[in-house]
């Protein structure tokens, strides 16, 4: 038998209307019929105020940025910040600035209203921080606000008090004009209950801690900022100030104040200006010595704290080169720009801002940011000697002995090497980590096994009481216009995916020395790469970022530069006659004309290249371009052959261009022949096809079997580090980098089998 239900009618319809309260389905039978369309209604001009003061006043600490920068505006000194409840409670600002007259407090709280804005077009040559006049107005619709201010003409100060954006009485049955009161020049806002009338807006808030916190964090970004300016803040009832600066503190001693002293004593100033671009940038930056969990970033656009995602992870990237992994700088930037070429009205909060060639302009304070980590470590001094293969103990160098040569091979050209040149670099002993047997490696970059072995000197020579050393110099800006032009066209080659190969790879090994590859993996890929044609991009590259800021080899004693052009000239002579061409070719003469040729260029040489070549023609320095790897000296006699007819020399463009690819190839690690112990089995002549007799080779496999652990410590710590830090790959080395392995693929297989 069927049940009844009993429910009365209305008990019903109040359940009903209780359950839709609650957010509950209701049933099939309960859905009310489709009503037609409803009618468009202006709201209420109240609703409208308020829904525009949440989207401007999102939480206490956007109220009080407004109320800061209109403090600045006003030519504040001084700004004191009272605080209570995180804000919710209190929020209190007072400064010392013009004040605001009294007739104009009428519409103060009004919005839209403003003095910094007359007309639209106004906002392409905006210059203060304020311009909507929404703030003021915004506060008043969502918290009881009281303005108490004095202009340095006024005999009084005058007290207003504010809801939804008109004039109140202080109290029921006052009148609601400004009060005359005890006042110095300046203004003070008072902010009490906060979204009063917004509690869904009021519950969101976690802790009065979190919030004080944040006002901490906006109250401490203008005070590095405004110079000229002092700042406090505490809380309500708190003897001990949050933030406090004075207004004749240096920019330094204000992050010292707020930020701490481990920040302040590593900074490095940088400033930049490009007049193409219509911007100034100016802040300091944490050096390599600090690092910290989280990066802190204060940015300022036009004096205005604004938040950038594209600066952020730029600088980020730009440091990861330089600090420990998991390490993050401390930058704080304040960027200019022609007030035309932004957009402040992009977001209701003025937290953003839009502007011309964002890319470019982060860029350029990305390389400067660049430039200033490098030129901490200038000291680039290195020990020199020459020694001929062959000799024992320390040989005292004759130019133009020809020595036993090996194979080198630059730029598709091969030449044997002359006398070998040797170099050790000074550095300072480093501390040893405590109780490293103790630690577990957990990231293949962070050690690998070779590490527990006793390491050699990545130039790896050892030096005599015949060595010379250089004092460190300064860095010097170098803004020509055809190294920026070179510069551009490496960033514009750039080819993403390679260089976030490079930045992120593992060394794996040397896979075959001869044909000069290596293996890398990056992720779960493994790649083989041919390390010559990356280390030539690298240092061309290289060239370019330092250009006239060198490291410098020195030659002692100096060698005659034609001497080793003969030494060149004779090798070319050999390979063409081996070949079986008709040598016609006037080889005596061109060491003639080049020796000429470098003798003449030599001031240019030593100020841009750091080639320094006496009028007797003595080569006493050279250029080195990576710290820790000295390149070969059996191919400087090539090298400088090559420079007479490889280099325009009246152009400058491509005289800096072609130069510089010449050192670079230069740089580049030679191919060494085979050795006895390397393969097992005896040296066999080429030109005879017979052993090579033990007199012949025993002291110059020795010298090659040296060079060869030499340039494979320097491979690995040296050079492939380089490509994580300096390189930026084009899209020609494609064709070097192949990839051999993929562990998803690798699965596949094994999966069919």
């Amino acid at each position: 038998m069927d049940t009844m239900d009993t429910t009365p009618p209305a008990a019903a319809a109040e359940a009903a209307e209780t359950a839709q309260e609650r957010g509950l389905k209701r049933k099939a039978d309960e859905v009310q019929p489709t009503q037609g369309p409803r009618r468009i209604r202006a709201l209420d001009q109240n609703v409208v105020n308020k829904i525009a003061a949440g989207e401007i006043i999102v939480a206490p600490v956007h109220a009080l940025k407004e109320l800061i920068e209109n403090s600045v505006d006003a030519g504040s000194t001084m700004i004191e910040v009272l605080v209570k409840d995180g804000g919710l409670k209190l929020l209190q600002i007072t400064d010392n600035g013009h004040g605001i007259n009294k007739d104009d407090m009428a519409i103060l709280c009004e919005r839209f209203t403003t003095s910094k804005l007359k007309q639209f077009e106004d906002l392409t040559s905006i210059g203060t921080y304020g311009f909507r006049g929404e703030a003021l107005a915004s506060i008043s619709h969502i918290a009881h606000l009281t303005v108490t201010t004095k202009t340095k003409e006024s005999s009084c100060a005058w007290r207003g008090v504010y809801s939804d954006g008109k004039l109140v009485p202080p109290k029921p049955g006052q009148s609601a004009e400004p009060k005359p009161v005890a006042g110095k020049q300046g203004t003070q806002i008072t902010v009490e209950d906060l979204f009063y009338n917004v509690p869904s807006r009021r519950r969101a808030f976690r802790s009065a801690s979190e919030e004080y916190s944040k006002i901490l964090d906006v109250v401490g970004r203008y005070a590095v900022h405004c110079e000229g300016v002092s700042f406090s803040c505490k809380k309500h009832g708190d003897a001990d100030m949050g933030v406090t600066t004075s207004s004749n503190a240096s920019i330094i001693d204000r992050i010292r104040q707020i930020h701490g002293s481990a920040v302040a004593s590593e900074l490095l100033k940088v400033e930049i200006k490009d007049k193409r671009l219509g911007f100034t940038a100016t802040g300091m930056v944490s050096n390599a010595n600090y690092s910290v969990k989280k990066t802190t970033l204060l940015l300022f656009i036009n004096h205005r704290s604004v938040e950038s995602s594209l600066i952020k992870k730029s600088v980020e990237a730009t440091y990861a080169a330089f600090l420990p992994k998991g390490g993050h700088p401390f930058v704080y930037l304040s960027i200019e720009i022609e007030p035309h070429r932004v957009d402040v009205n992009v977001h209701p909060t003025k937290r953003e801002v839009n502007f011309l060639h964002e890319d470019e302009i982060v860029e350029l304070i990305n390389e400067k940011i660049r430039e200033q980590l490098a030129s901490v470590d200038t000291s680039r001094s290195f020990l020199t000697q020459t020694l001929i293969p062959g000799t024992v103990g320390i040989p005292t160098p004759v130019r133009g002995d020809k020595a036993t040569q090996a194979q080198s091979t630059q730029d598709n050209n091969t030449a044997k090497g002359a006398s070998s040149g040797t170099a050790k670099s000074h550095r300072p002993q480093q501390a040893k980590k405590p109780y490293e047997n103790n630690l577990n490696r957990v990231d293949a970059k962070a050690q690998k096994i070779t590490t527990l072995f006793k390491q050699q000197s990545s130039a790896g020579i050892e030096a005599d009481d015949e060595t010379v050393s250089e004092e460190p110099k300064e860095w010097q800006e170098v803004n020509y216009k055809t190294i920026k032009r070179l510069r551009a066209d490496v960033r514009e080659s750039m080819h993403n995916d390679l260089c976030e190969v490079f930045r992120d790879h593992t060394f794996v090994g040397i896979v075959d020395e001869s044909r000069r590859l290596a293996a890398i993996q990056h992720g779960v890929k493994l790649y083989l790469v041919d390390y010559a044609a990356v280390c030539f991009e690298l240092f061309y590259q290289v060239g370019l970022s330092d250009f006239g800021n060198f490291g410098t080899i020195k030659l002692n004693p100096p060698l005659a530069i034609r001497d080793l052009l003969r030494i060149a000239a004779e090798q070319e002579r050999h390979t063409h006659a081996e070949s079986g061409g008709a040598d016609e070719f006037d080889w005596d003469e061109a060491v003639d004309k080049i020796t000429t040729l470098l003798i003449d260029k030599a001031p240019m040489l030593s100020d841009y290249f750091n080639m320094t070549i006496t009028p007797e023609g003595d080569l006493c320095t050279l250029p080195l371009l990576v710290k820790g790897y000295l390149p070969s000296m059996g191919k400087l006699p090539t090298f400088l052959l090559r420079l007479g007819p490889n280099v325009d020399w009246k152009s400058e463009l491509e005289c800096f261009e072609s130069m510089l690819r010449e050192i670079a190839g230069w740089h580049v690690p030679e191919i060494l022949p085979p050795s006895q112990s390397a393969s097992g089995e005896p040296k066999i002549d080429d030109s005879t096809g017979a052993v090579a007799s033990a007199a012949v080779t025993s002291d110059e496999e020795q010298e090659i079997d040296k060079r060869r652990v030499e340039l494979m410590n320097a491979v690995e710590n040296v050079l492939f580090p380089a490509f994580r830090k300096r390189l930026v790959p084009p899209k020609a080395l494609l064709r070097h980098v192949s990839e051999v392995a993929n562990l998803k693929g690798l699965y596949r297989i094994f999966e069919r089998c």
